[in-house]
């Protein structure tokens, strides 16, 4: 009798323990991953969703110290300071339990560096990708490149028998409107693993119980249920009537209401992303504005006035509800070679402004279309049709065409855009981060965000020189000088840094991400 008694206990025990590891994350935000392809698309809610099922060499914590991840040590060789050389973590299986081995490092690099590829310019400096044996692996570059770890936190790994057996060794063509296997199959080393996904509806995902990492970090979330929500009124409900726990992007008129709430609570830090506009200042003529033959946004002066017309202080204290730090250049704080004094340099003066536009000879105004997004940042439309009205006070008549990102990046990046938003992260920390997506001119590996149309050899010879110079005084200099003519030439008309408020139920534990990458596995669940 006494036995049966503890047989019973211990299962009642087991069957308690059963129900507290069964924990769902039942996860909202605005908007969906763009693709599960790892290389495809440099996006934030992309490589958020892919970070819990892929997962680089290396990661930052919330601090931004490097995590070793699938690579376990690094260093520059002893031999060849051309060299950096990856030790990789042993014993680690994918999904489907093939090995992880250099082979697939290799693989990984030289996908990422295809044409179609969205990370290519984060790897641009790399010459050849070597394994020396299963474990280790030499990269290459075409010069010293101090900073190349910084580059590699969001470039993921892939399974290359897996890749060539599903007929996706090329990266998917996303401006193009390509489905391929990748984009909605999922074969990688991460802590979750793929179970289904409705793009735009519904992503699950549950917890891989051969995971590498499965004793080494809490992995208290069983099954991952990541609904997208575009409205923010219905996100906001959604939290406060349970059907979700753990709520991103969340509206900001909204945080007391949520915060006051018996059972829930909001976090929030600053986050490593500013918000700006961008301007076609290359094309001799534009189609989105009434000007013929002529473009008013190739004249600085414009550019300047534009800016200048902008109110960012009453775009904080109104649409933000204080939820922004306004910005005068398009890098955050988090980035070397940011500073407190050009941060400060936009400020609003409607006469001015006007001045500078009759100076340009465009005194009667113009008009000229905003394309902005509706689900990618916080109160992205309303920042923009903000700045409709403030625009409208110096004469430039601005129509808004506000649609989803997987409409309105593409824009961007095929150049069909004469005026637009846009939002950048920099998660080397690095201001050539910055340069090499937004600034050098744009190429086929490099400057592909850069929608200005800007195109400075002499700057593109600077920037490109970063990465190889390990002189950090010099390079910091040049950093300076590049950031000098960002700002006297007006490519872009920043407008506030972002601020995180991450909404969640009280039991379940995380800390906010500069980054706005939660990575599930560090999640508790009391």
């Amino acid at each position: 009798m006494k036995k049966t008694s503890t047989i019973l206990a211990v299962a009642a025990l087991m069957s308690s323990a059963a129900v507290v590891n069964a924990e769902t994350l039942r996860w909202a935000r605005a908007g969906d991953a763009l693709t599960l392809d790892p290389h495809s698309q440099n996006e934030g809610p992309s490589h958020t969703m892919r970070h819990q099922m892929y997962e680089p060499l290396i990661i930052r914590d919330t601090d931004g110290n490097f995590v070793p991840t699938l690579a376990t040590d690094w260093a520059p060789s002893a031999d060849n300071p051309n060299v950096w050389v990856f030790n990789l973590r042993q014993g680690v299986k994918f999904h489907d339990g093939a090995d992880f081995t250099a082979e697939d490092v290799v693989f990984s690099f030289e996908r990422a560096k295809q044409p179609n590829s969205d990370m290519k310019e984060l790897i641009g400096s790399i010459v050849e990708v070597r394994a020396v044996d299963d474990f280790t692996v030499e990269i290459e570059t075409s010069g010293p490149n101090p900073i190349l770890p910084s580059n590699l936190t969001n470039l993921f790994m892939m399974d290359k028998d897996w890749t060539e057996a599903n007929n996706t060794v090329n990266v998917q063509d996303f401006e193009g409107g390509e489905i391929t296997f990748a984009t909605t199959n999922v074969n990688g080393t991460g802590a979750y693993t793929l179970v289904s996904r409705e793009p735009d509806v519904k992503t699950v995902m549950a917890r891989n119980e051969n995971y590498w990492g499965i004793d080494e970090f809490p992995m208290e979330v069983s099954e991952i249920v990541y609904t997208p929500i575009q409205n923010a009124a219905t996100r906001v409900a959604a939290l406060l009537s349970g059907e979700v726990n753990f709520l991103q992007d969340m509206p900001v008129q909204d945080l007391a209401r949520v915060d006051g709430s018996d059972g829930l609570m909001v976090k929030q830090a600053p986050q490593n992303r500013v918000i700006f506009f961008g301007m076609n200042l290359g094309a001799d003529d534009i189609e989105a504005d009434n000007i013929d033959g002529k473009n008013p946004l190739a004249d600085v002066r414009v550019r300047k006035a534009m800016s200048m017309a902008i109110n960012r202080d009453a775009i904080r204290q109104v649409v933000m509800r204080g939820q922004s730090e306004p910005a005068g250049m398009i890098a955050p704080p988090f980035v070397n070679g940011w500073t407190a004094e050009m941060d400060a340099e936009s400020s609003t003066d409607v006469e001015g402004a006007k001045a500078l536009l009759a100076e340009a000879g465009y005194g009667d105004g113009f008009s000229i279309r905003l394309d902005c997004p509706n689900d990618r940042y916080i109160n992205d439309e309303a920042i923009c049709q903000a700045a409709v009205g403030m625009l409208g006070q110096i004469g430039v008549t601005v129509n808004l065409d506000a649609k989803p990102k997987a409409q309105h990046f593409p824009l961007i990046t095929d150049g069909k855009t004469d005026f637009y938003m846009l939002g950048w992260g920099v998660p080397t920390y690095d201001s050539e981060y910055v340069f090499n997506f937004l600034v050098h001119g744009r190429e086929s590996d490099i400057g592909t965000w850069n929608g200005t149309g800007y195109d400075n050899d002499e700057l593109d010879a600077k920037i490109k020189s970063l990465a190889s110079n390990t002189d950090l005084d010099a390079r910091n200099a040049d950093i300076a000088d590049i950031w000098r003519v960002v700002q006297d030439e007006q490519l872009y008309i920043p407008i506030h840094h972002q601020v995180l408020n991450w909404g969640m139920s009280e039991n379940v534990g995380i800390e906010v991400d500069p980054e706005d990458q939660p990575r599930v596995k560090y999640f508790t669940m009391k």
